[in-house]
């Protein structure tokens, strides 16, 4: 295990039954209070890629990935819930752990070319991540990669996410 693997680990709080029963949520709010972890996460994000644009997917994605975009000089697109967004928007629905939803982006939202890092909090079943990747592509970006501060490997959401550039911060 890394150094900065072990600091994530020890700032995140599993809080049981939540949002449902039966579900183990992993809070990050730990982790996004404590400076010299935060600064670490984004370092550590905003130099995967060479990028034009990062995806933040809503919302703990968000908190993420708007100070990577800052730090590697690149723009911050929101991947937003239907219903969000004000302009012309491309949308995509999928299966959550329990239950389905629908994300958009704006149809203006990258140039022809524009090379993409998709940022998120958790990777899970993928339904999300698999969206987003579809969302950029049709939006004709390519996506460099995808990465996430941790994945939750048991529910083998990597698998939905082949040819992929996925990278982990911490797998649990």
């Amino acid at each position: 295990m890394t150094e900065l693997s072990a600091m994530i680990l020890d700032r995140i709080r599993d809080v049981p039954d939540y949002p449902q029963p039966g579900v183990m949520f992993k809070d990050i709010t730990p982790l996004l209070a404590d400076p010299v972890a935060m600064a670490a996460v984004v370092e550590e994000l905003a130099g995967l890629h060479q990028v034009d644009k990062i995806v933040g997917i809503e919302a703990r994605g968000f908190i993420l990935a708007a100070p990577v975009a800052y730090r590697a000089g690149a723009g911050f697109v929101p991947v937003r819930k239907k219903g969000k967004l004000p302009a012309a928007t491309l949308e995509e629905s999928y299966d959550l752990e329990y239950g389905s939803a629908t994300i958009e982006v704006h149809r203006d939202a990258f140039a022809p070319g524009d090379r993409v890092l998709i940022v998120d909090d958790v990777l899970a079943t993928g339904g999300t991540a698999k969206a987003a990747v579809d969302l950029v592509e049709r939006a004709g970006a390519t996506v460099a990669g995808l990465a996430v501060l941790m994945e939750l490997a048991f529910l083998k959401g990597r698998d939905r996410l082949t040819g992929v550039d996925l990278h982990s911060l911490v797998i649990v």
